[in-house]
């Protein structure tokens, strides 16, 4: 599953719509959440409802937080959008497969085996989170809260059963027309991605919309292109049919 995580304050001001790059995203397979941060004071109507637009065309979760609160958010979108992503395949499986469109039609002995294998396959299949850093004058505050989130993440992955690897970027880039910037390819190492903040500098514009269509390019560049709804990794022991609908506290 591949998933590009932004972390901004919203605000594009340079180069392609972000809603349309998210767009572009979601329809090579490419989840986009997006994690809206603010830290005196609160954030503007126009950037957060950018942010929504974001995640609701890459098909992803927004949620607008404190600097104190990312962390913990961060971590709850990753694993919210693997368990929406599942969702959507096991709906699909049960129109199908049953006539069905939700689990409650099946009757229970399935609906708990089904249920069994939805959470094996939470954490064992395979995921490639690319984070996306808002590097920008406005976020300067926010830095500190930005590197503490992805190491927590980065942590928390690291104790899936599933293969789990990130990749960092920022934006703006450090040249006129460099608007992003990749600070680690692909790595499941902690410590990689601790040693990076410090070389992040922060400057004036906001070219999202850009920087996401260079992710997504990175991402097709090395993973390839996939379906919305393919599921990789699963369960060897998982046939059609053996599936449920997941929590229902996934939001898009």
């Amino acid at each position: 599953m591949k998933q590009i995580l932004l972390i901004t304050d919203g605000g594009s001001n340079v180069g392609e719509s972000p809603v349309v790059a998210a767009a572009q995203a979601y329809a090579e397979g490419i989840t986009v959440n997006v994690a809206g941060v603010v830290d005196e004071g609160t954030i503007g109507e126009y950037g957060a409802a950018e942010i929504a637009e974001i995640a609701r065309a890459g098909g992803g979760i927004s949620q607008i937080v404190t600097s104190r609160q990312l962390s913990r958010t961060v971590q709850m979108m990753t694993r919210q959008t693997i368990a929406g992503s599942i969702r959507q395949a096991v709906n699909q499986e049960l129109r199908q497969l049953f006539g069905v469109d939700n689990v409650g039609a099946l009757p229970p002995p399935k609906r708990a085996e089904v249920v069994k294998v939805m959470e094996e396959m939470e954490e064992t299949m395979s995921l490639s989170v690319a984070l996306l850093i808002d590097a920008s004058a406005s976020m300067k505050p926010k830095l500190h809260a930005v590197e503490e989130a992805i190491r927590d993440l980065t942590l928390s992955l690291q104790a899936r059963t599933g293969k789990s690897r990130v990749s960092v970027f920022h934006f703006p880039g450090d040249a006129q027309y460099s608007y992003c910037v990749m600070d680690a390819g692909w790595t499941s190492d902690a410590n990689k991605i601790r040693s990076l903040f410090g070389k992040i500098r922060m400057r004036g514009t906001t070219p999202t919309g850009p920087a996401l269509l260079q992710v997504v390019d990175f991402i097709r560049e090395t993973c390839g292109k996939i379906g919305k709804t393919e599921l990789m990794d699963t369960p060897s022991q998982a046939t059609r049919g053996e599936l449920n609908e997941v929590r229902s506290d996934y939001v898009v």
